[in-house]
């Protein structure tokens, strides 16, 4: 997927509240926005990727102000009141009479969780309101190959699970508890450091992720979505030995339309902005599970 016009308005609107929440030095901030915008005047093309920018962003704001996680307050935020709505949300997958109906609440409760996305330009979330979110996912799903992806999963033995936010990864362990329920051997992989709001280990613990999951990895870097250049070789040997692999959130929808892909691979996202909703030529504030290649 490629840059379209509104993503200069988020990537330097987010790089401003990034930077406010690394920083109260004034100086600092201001260094960091002239950083952003000398990164976007020699490489906001029509050929750019948003994801790579958003990391090129998010690492020159970590350098300039030297706060090494500018999202930690928020993501411990979202940890908290994601795991008070996991009883809930549990609870609805429970209400599945089948292993595949299970298979679809988890995928969908898993979906909503990408709401928990901060700072992008007209989307707005609160955690009140997810309940009703929740409960009403499947109104919103207007890609639906859950029973393709599922089918595909039955029939394979190893899954790779790519994480995307903290406090979404609370609720993505009811889908990698269905497919563990599913005699799936289940990997699950964060980030190797702090980037926008993504989970990290910190947040894989916190979530229970690490007590759920046969394996927590991480990516081996701080990078937004899929960097295939920047991946550690640890993440490469498990990413090329499942069958399948499961992948959360807008940065890894952005990414992984670049490549090849050998493999299937189930994204799981809300379209939170417009360029991401283009793409798939869907509304925007909708539910997303598509089946690739």
């Amino acid at each position: 997927m490629k840059v379209e016009a509104d993503c200069a308005e988020c990537l330097l609107s987010r790089g401003l509240s990034e930077a406010k929440e690394a920083t109260n030095n004034p100086a600092l901030r201001f260094r960091a926005m002239a950083e952003i915008i000398r990164l976007l005047n020699k490489e906001f093309k029509p050929t750019a990727v948003p994801a790579e920018l958003g990391t090129k962003r998010d690492r020159l704001i970590k350098m300039v102000t030297g706060s090494s996680d500018p999202y930690k307050r928020n993501k411990r935020i979202c940890n908290e009141n994601a795991l008070k709505l996991l009883p809930y949300a549990r609870k609805l997958v429970e209400e599945g009479y089948t292993q595949q109906d299970r298979f679809k609440k988890a995928c969908l409760c898993a979906i909503v969780g990408n709401i928990m996305e901060l700072d992008i330009p007209g989307h707005k979330f609160t955690f009140r309101g997810l309940r009703k979110i929740l409960r009403d996912a499947g109104k919103d799903l207007v890609i639906d190959d859950i029973n393709r992806i599922y089918e595909i999963a039955k029939n394979s033995n190893k899954i790779l699970y790519l994480t995307d936010n903290a406090g979404e990864i609370v609720f993505d362990t009811l889908l990698v508890e269905q497919l563990k329920n599913m005699g799936l051997t289940v990997y699950v992989a964060v980030k190797g450091g702090p980037i926008i709001n993504d989970a990290t280990l910190e947040d894989a613990e916190i979530s229970g992720m690490t007590k759920i999951a046969d394996k927590v990895i991480t990516t081996g870097t701080d990078a937004v979505g899929f960097a295939l250049k920047e991946v550690s070789t640890e993440f490469l040997d498990m990413y090329g030995s499942v069958d399948m692999v499961f992948a959360k959130g807008m940065g890894y929808a952005e990414t992984l339309t670049e490549y090849n892909l050998k493999r299937p691979h189930a994204l799981l996202f809300r379209t939170k902005c417009e360029p991401v909703a283009n793409f798939f030529a869907v509304p925007r504030n909708k539910n997303v599970a598509k089946l690739m290649p």
